[in-house]
């Protein structure tokens, strides 16, 4: 009998939580439907595996079995899963690099310039993910290393060293009351509708919305965005403002928005991020060695990458 690994991770959830409502929502998906796939794991198996009532779900025996189980064969399978991808790469002498929007702005290629030297006859395979994967693959062992945008969900077991950090800014519609200003305070805007990321980038998104700024104010989100071509449409519509990195005015002006400097916000944090497994693969550390060694000549003296 083959039972699919998406029932397992979701028994799993179910089963830490203690609670549908909580597990659903860690795993972005509605009640209902973690529900029925509980129940469909529960008849493929033919056991119960949860006791459920008014205060949670509590394990059943065989549940608890299950339970204890369950965590090593998930993290087996996607151990060999990233071997086994990692391998086909290697064999063709590509290292796959995944990357969110501008990935390590202007660093970027000498970084992969750098690495070409480094390593002869070996190239780097740049691939963009959308914002609802915030590890651009390498949580799944899609690529095997990343550059990326902290913080992001699963960032703790993960090996990342930060690059650089940049300020983030407002981008606003060029017809915005505020667009003319040469400064903008957070609090400003703390009422006004923001693009946001999709729900299941979690951090990453609340990051971006600054949730942790606001005094406890709630987030207004009026559009959701997963790509940089769909953002930048919906602010240019009007749909809502949005925190960006200050690079962003570069790589992605467009007329109808407009970028801003913003005050009472952290900055933006650009790592390079790659799985504990590969601390002792050869072509994955020269690869990290050659972020690190891209970014410190860039830096001013306050430690903020001048790119």
């Amino acid at each position: 009998m083959d039972v699919d690994t998406r029932l397992l991770r979701y028994f799993l959830a179910v089963a830490e939580e203690g609670n549908l409502t909580a597990a659903a929502g860690r795993l972005f998906v509605s009640q209902p439907a973690l529900t029925k796939q509980i129940r469909q794991l529960e008849t493929r198996l033919g056991v119960r595996l949860f006791t459920r009532s008014r205060t949670g779900m509590a394990l059943t025996e065989p549940g608890r079995t299950l339970a204890e189980r369950v965590p090593d064969l998930l993290a087996g399978w996607d151990r060999a899963l990233r071997e086994t991808r990692s391998t086909t790469s290697r064999v063709a002498r590509v290292l796959r690099v995944g990357f969110l929007a501008s990935a390590a702005n202007e660093a970027t290629q000498h970084i992969v310039a750098a690495f070409t030297l480094r390593r002869p006859g070996w190239r780097a395979d740049m691939r963009q993910a959308a914002w609802s994967n915030p590890t651009a693959g390498l949580a799944g062992g899609d690529v095997d290393v990343a550059l990326l945008r902290l913080p992001f969900p699963g960032q703790e077991s993960l090996r990342v060293e930060v690059l650089f950090t940049e300020p983030r800014w407002i981008a606003l519609p060029a017809a915005h009351p505020l667009a003319a200003r040469d400064l903008i305070s957070f609090e400003e805007l703390w009422d006004e509708p923001f693009v946001a990321a999709p729900a299941e980038s979690g951090r990453w998104r609340d990051h971006w919305l600054a949730a942790d700024e606001r005094e406890g104010r709630p987030v207004r989100v009026g559009a959701v965005a997963d790509l940089p071509d769909d953002w930048l449409s919906a602010i240019a519509n009007g749909y809502g403002i949005a925190l960006a990195p200050e690079s962003a005015a570069r790589f992605y002006a467009r007329p109808g928005v407009v970028y801003r400097p913003l005050s009472g916000v952290g900055p933006s944090r650009v790592g390079v991020a790659w799985a504990p497994a590969d601390d002792s693969d050869p072509v994955v550390q020269d690869f990290v060695r050659c972020c690190l060694d891209a970014v410190p000549s860039r830096r001013d003296e306050t430690g903020t990458a001048a790119l």
